[in-house]
């Protein structure tokens, strides 16, 4: 049975990053789920910022992920497109300013050459094998990921959307309205 505080739980969503010769993709679903009730299907939860050179992807509380894309765009801004020292900034300041610490969201942001995922206990995880991923269905697209990186020859593109296929067809929170981007 469900109580009141888990109808009211916005559930998260599924985004995953995959590097692979040369090319970063983010993919994302589209779901946005209250309680037991998909609020929309067709989210946009991959962003383009500075100049199109930096892919941004987040799950949790929607308001508090844009709050959060809006301060990262801004370290970028101050650090002239650093994608490290931003992120590092970034996450700084969400672990310490009073009114960030409780934003709900994680955030994925990459470029051609580096990746972080980014969350508001203060962590930049950088990947050692080339793939990130948040939400839901995370540990599903990560999983489908791996065994296509290893054992096809699928562009990076490619592994994303086909991975979070994967991921679709498991976990309730995540659907098939599926977003790629790459750089």
């Amino acid at each position: 049975m469900n109580s009141d505080n888990d109808q009211n739980k916005l559930r998260q969503t599924t985004v995953l990053l995959v590097q692979r010769d040369g090319k970063t993709a983010i993919a994302a679903d589209g779901q946005v789920t209250l309680g037991d009730a998909v609020l929309k299907g067709n989210a946009k939860k991959i962003r383009r910022l500075f100049n199109g050179k930096i892919l941004t992807g987040f799950a949790g509380a929607t308001a508090d992920a844009f709050s959060l894309l809006s301060r990262f765009e801004a370290k970028l801004e101050q650090y002239q497109g650093q994608l490290e020292r931003a992120a590092f900034e970034l996450s700084k300041d969400w672990r310490t300013d009073k009114y960030l610490r409780h934003l709900e969201a994680f955030l994925i942001v990459a470029d051609e050459k580096q990746a972080f995922l980014l969350s508001g206990k203060g962590d930049v995880i950088a990947s050692d094998e080339g793939l990130l991923a948040v939400g839901s269905g995370g540990m599903y697209a990560t999983a489908a990921a791996r065994a296509l990186v290893k054992h096809t020859s699928l562009s990076a593109a490619e592994i994303a959307r086909q991975a979070l296929e994967i991921a679709a067809d498991i976990c309730i929170y995540t659907n098939s309205s599926i977003t790629v981007e790459e750089i």
